[in-house]
């Protein structure tokens, strides 16, 4: 029984003792050992067989044992020595606590004895500095007070919670009386120095007053303003005598007197009273902060009484020079006495060279400013920017009126001019170039946007921009437009005869070299003209006040000059479209059910080809640095003349399969030139655009497959109603009915053709609609590209 108490014990014990890693981790820190006993994966069986690792060592277990029992012993005594120790631990606590609170009892003591003798002398100042502030006062020894002053303010604030007390608050009311008599007094002072009527004293400021203005800092901010306002509304009283209303200098031809003399007014007053007031009154800027207000409320007044009168080259002399004062304002002065002014927003960094920022550039200047030059820095904001010149804003009309009537007598002028010089000429560096006359219209549009947005950045911008909007359009229409050659219906154009007698050149193209020129100059400048336009939108905004942006929107104008490209484009289109119309109507009166062999291309070919190569060249080349344009016109010619070709093709009827062979062999020349077209006749080949060449092949190999299946026999009608609905994938009956016609058939066959082609349609999938068109799809190109040089070697080899 006593051995299972033991071992219970023990795994209790164990239990209690277990330690967590960590824990074990730092003991093994702080607590060194090589004792295997001390290690916390201890084994009691690996320690005695190391103990005793052999039977012969089983002979001093006498004295192993012994030494156990002495570390065991030793342990306990250690254990023993620190539980007594930790018995006085408590006691030791409780007589430290109570010297700790006699410490803090002494400290209470002394912070109050320190309080209060720190109280006992600032009522000792208080009550000194109280008695000296009242003698001073009435003898006006205000140097001495300024600084006694704020000494005695700085010691009343500490005794704000002891006003209850009668003592401290009678103090305090003897000084708030002793501030109010200073205040009274140091404003009498001074109006006696400067009388609101009547001439100034003469001599200079006394330091009297300088000390004065000393006091009046730590006085109620009142008294200093009430100081500053007097001094500056006596400093300025000559000035609103000198410019009355119904003075001749008050008008704005001389409005240069007006800053003329502020100017010498604060040289004036640096001389004399310079030093009479602190240096952060900052009363220089102060009076030509009025000055500038009283300016401007004078300015508006006679404005309005002689409004008609005001003449826009008079209105931009008065406010350059008003700018330039305020520029010159901003130089001298900091602007920290504009309380309430408002800071401009810096705009948004330009996007395009013809809208970079104009830093510097004079409102009334005529010198526009050469774009190629680089970006200077923008200046810093001018606080003062608006503080006279926002009195001109109102009058602003005339300034928009006036831009109104130059910009018509500027496109009056681009008409004349292009009457009398006429359109570009071809072979010159002017052909298919941008009118300059587009650039000198942005230029003045750019002049006239600085110089307002440096007038206001308010409503006579938003009225400039209807202005620019007139004009833009009135270009688009009267230069643009207007100057476009006009599509003749009785133009000339090939015969038939002069077809199938190859006659190159025999006729000329609807519109001259000359007159494709032209389309393509205005083409290009239609399209200069819808960038700038769009980048000028940009840069109103830029310049006009937020609120405004939204107002500002020429996508009107932007429309007009695109469509003005869209019918460039057009005509050119039309131009070479009506120079292949005989051709392809000498084509569809060709007998080609007596064509008897297979030759090389046909007239109509070649003179549908020598058509291209007159124009395309001339058109692409004046269309260099617009390529997109020429690739638009490629496609829409193309989209144009192979439904046109497809047209004429069903219109040959009857057809031989000669005939039949022929005519895709000049369906597969025209498709390589369509291909070609971009780069024909240019030295430089250059690969045309995937959707151009994905245009032509699709549409080209229609054709192709019609004749392929003209060209097959109708013998069995099923195979031949198959063959086609594999080819051409067309459920119309119209179309299979024109096959029919070229193959020559009677009506009597065509009609069980039409029933047997209605019967193999397929069945359109439930829910779409009944139209003739089908779900299968139709062949690749590669795989028709692959029928047509197999056909092409029948053909090579029947010749």
């Amino acid at each position: 029984m006593m051995e299972e108490e033991e071992f219970e014990l023990a795994e209790d014990l164990e239990a209690i003792l277990h330690l967590t890693p960590e824990v074990q981790l730092a003991i093994e820190q702080v607590f060194p050992s090589q004792d295997p006993l001390d290690r916390a994966d201890f084994n009691a069986v690996e320690y005695i067989n190391t103990l005793f690792p052999t039977e012969q060592s089983l002979a001093n277990i006498d004295d192993v044992v012994n030494k156990i029992r002495l570390k065991i012993r030793r342990l306990d005594d250690n254990i023993r020595t620190v539980v007594r120790g930790q018995t006085n631990v408590g006691q030791d606590g409780r007589q430290v606590k109570e010297i700790t609170r006699d410490i803090k009892q002494l400290d209470h003591a002394k912070r109050h004895l320190t309080t209060s003798i720190t109280t006992l002398n600032h009522l000792h100042m208080l009550a000194g500095g109280v008695d000296s502030l009242e003698a001073m006062t009435r003898k006006r020894q205000y140097g001495e007070v300024a600084n006694l002053l704020q000494g005695v303010v700085n010691v009343l604030e500490h005794f704000h919670k002891y006003m209850g007390i009668p003592q401290i608050r009678q103090l305090s009311e003897r000084v708030k009386a002793a501030q109010s008599e200073l205040g009274t007094q140091i404003l009498a002072d001074f109006e006696e120095a400067f009388p609101s009527q009547g001439s100034k004293r003469p001599g200079g400021p006394s330091n009297v007053l300088r000390d004065a203005c000393l006091v009046a800092n730590v006085l109620d901010a009142r008294i200093k303003q009430e100081i500053i306002k007097k001094f500056i509304r006596q400093h300025l009283s000559e000035y609103l005598v000198l410019f009355q209303e119904n003075q001749d200098v008050a008008w704005l031809d001389k409005i240069d007197r007006r800053y003329a003399w502020i100017k010498r007014q604060l040289v004036d007053y640096e001389e004399k009273y310079g030093r009479m007031f602190p240096e952060e009154w900052c009363m220089t800027e102060r009076i030509a902060v009025e000055f500038c207000h009283i300016t401007k409320v004078e300015l508006a007044k006679v404005m309005r009484t002689r409004a008609k009168e005001i003449e826009v080259k008079l209105l931009l002399f008065a406010i350059q020079r008003t700018t330039n004062f305020e520029g010159l304002l901003a130089k001298r002065f900091t602007g920290c006495t504009l309380t309430d002014q408002k800071r401009p927003e810096s705009p948004l960094d330009p996007t395009n060279p013809f809208l970079e920022d104009e830093p510097g550039e004079d409102v009334g200047t005529e010198k526009d400013e050469d774009l190629t030059k680089p970006r200077k820095p923008k200046a810093p904001d001018n606080p003062f920017h608006g503080i006279v010149s926002k009195c001109f804003e109102p009058h602003l009309y005339v300034y928009i009126e006036s831009q109104d009537k130059n910009l018509g007598e500027l496109i009056d002028r681009f008409v004349a001019d292009f009457r009398v010089q006429g359109p570009p000429k071809a072979g010159t560096d002017e052909g298919g170039a941008v009118l300059p006359s587009c650039a000198d219209l942005f230029v003045y549009y750019k002049k006239c946007m600085v110089q307002c947005s440096q007038l206001s950045t308010g409503e006579p911008m938003i009225a400039l921009t209807t202005v620019f909007q007139k004009f833009l359009r009135e270009y688009a229409w009267k230069i643009l437009s207007g100057n476009l050659p006009k599509s003749s219906s009785n133009s000339g154009g090939l015969t038939i005869t002069s077809l199938l007698k190859e006659k190159e050149g025999s006729e000329a193209a609807k519109f001259t070299v000359d007159e494709l020129c032209l389309i393509c100059s205005i083409l290009s400048t239609a399209e200069y003209c819808l960038a700038t336009t769009q980048q000028l939108e940009e840069k109103l905004k830029e310049k006009v006040d937020k609120v405004l942006m939204e107002r500002i929107n020429l996508t009107g104008e932007m429309d007009t000059f695109s469509t003005v490209i869209s019918n460039s484009i057009q005509l050119l289109v039309q131009d070479l479209d009506a120079a292949c119309d005989p051709a392809l109507t000498a084509m569809s009166k060709m007998p080609w059910q007596s064509v008897e062999h297979v030759g090389d291309q046909s007239p109509y070919v070649t003179s549908i080809i020598m058509h291209i190569k007159q124009n395309v060249p001339i058109i692409r080349d004046n269309l260099a640095s617009t390529r997109k344009y020429f690739t638009q016109f490629c496609i829409k010619f193309t989209n144009s003349f192979i439904p046109k070709f497809i047209n004429h093709l069903f219109r040959c009827k009857p057809i031989s399969m000669v005939g039949a062979e022929q005519l895709l062999l000049d369906t597969h020349s025209l498709k390589t030139v369509l291909l070609d077209l971009p780069s024909i006749g240019s030295q430089v080949l250059r690969k045309a655009p995937a959707s151009y060449t994905k245009i032509v092949v699709k549409a080209m190999t229609r054709a192709e497959m019609i004749l392929k299946v003209v060209m097959a026999p109708h013998e069995p009608p099923v195979v031949f109603v198959d063959n086609y609905i594999k080819l051409l994938a067309d459920g119309n009956p119209e179309t299979f009915q024109k096959i029919l016609d070229m193959k020559g058939l009677k009506r009597s066959e065509q009609s069980s053709m039409l029933e047997l082609f209605r019967q193999r349609l397929p069945t359109p999938p439930s829910g779409a609609d009944g139209g003739p068109s089908l779900s299968f799809s139709t062949p690749t190109p590669e795989q028709e590209s692959s029928r047509i040089r197999k056909l092409e070697k029948l053909i090579k080899k029947r010749l």
